[in-house]
């Protein structure tokens, strides 16, 4: 496993050595992001992860959330098709999808799957449909419960074709691993990126598969408020939509997430920003690196 030292640090210069695909053509050249989450009590954090995808530079949005928040959601981002789902009694996203949903899938470049969802066991059967019907080139961004799904079934992306990348908290990532991530998160993403097989984002360290391994240091705690998970999830979701690889975008994805936070920083103070300010700060930061 590398050790903190053997990470590289990102920064700007290393970001600009590793340009990301040159934005051409009309918004079906940047691709279509499908953000599937978002239960009766949560339906924000879809929000916030689609925003956040279209301002990574994505060219088309659609969300997928409970049938109750599905019109409200469409007035909010009207820049997205939005579909509604049917729910528990609880007001969860339930497992059976609509075939709405699953035409929207097979045609989706990127799936954002997880953000506001709040049941693990109807979440591990939307997974399961939505794997099995996306596109083989398509790629996957994995977040908050289809982490927790996918800790319960850990095989549920081997053999699949579509890339897929992972963005843990700390307890997710514990979940995820069987034990507690320890102080060497560098050894703990690596670890997460070779029993899963793929590219993780864990709390500014990005591992993939193949050994390499990155760490970004312009993170701060205001970082640590409700939402910002799925911000960065969706800024990621963005670049794979544009084009970047799956560890491209989680390096610049981690890059743009906390260096957003620190240029709201002076107008809010350390911890005051809010995760919806961090989406409107990404696309300047990501065009001045």
């Amino acid at each position: 496993m590398p050790s903190r030292s053997e990470e590289r640090v990102i920064t700007p210069a290393v970001l600009r050595e590793w340009p990301l695909p040159d934005p051409q053509g009309d918004k079906e050249s940047r691709g279509t992001v499908l953000v599937v989450g978002g239960s009766r009590h949560t339906p924000g954090a879809v929000l916030l992860a689609g925003v956040a995808a279209l301002r990574a530079g994505a060219g088309r949005l659609q969300l997928a959330v409970t049938e109750s928040t599905a019109a409200a959601l469409s007035i909010a981002v009207p820049e997205a098709k939005v579909v509604g789902l049917a729910e528990t009694g609880g007001g969860s996203v339930a497992g059976d999808l609509p075939s709405a949903l699953l035409e929207l899938a097979a045609g989706a470049d990127v799936l954002a799957i997880g953000p506001g969802l709040d049941d693990v066991a109807e979440t591990g059967r939307l997974l399961h449909a939505i794997l099995d019907t996306a596109g083989k080139d398509a790629a996957v961004v994995l977040d908050a419960y289809a982490l927790g799904a996918l800790s319960r079934e850990p095989d549920l992306l081997a053999g699949r074709a579509q890339r897929a990348v992972l963005t843990p908290n700390l307890v997710e990532a514990e979940h995820l691993l069987g034990r507690e991530p320890g102080d060497d998160l560098a050894a703990a993403t690596m670890a997460l990126a070779h029993r899963y097989e793929c590219t993780v984002s864990l709390f500014g360290h990005i591992a993939a598969p193949d050994g390499r391994a990155w760490r970004e240091e312009s993170g701060d705690a205001g970082l640590g408020t409700s939402g910002s998970g799925d911000v960065r999830a969706g800024i990621v979701a963005g670049l794979l939509g544009r084009g970047a690889d799956p560890a491209q975008a989680a390096c610049w994805g981690a890059f743009a997430h906390a260096v957003s936070g620190l240029r709201l920083a002076p107008r809010h103070g350390r911890t005051g920003f809010l995760a919806r300010e961090l989406v409107d700060e990404v696309a300047y930061t990501i065009a001045t690196v």
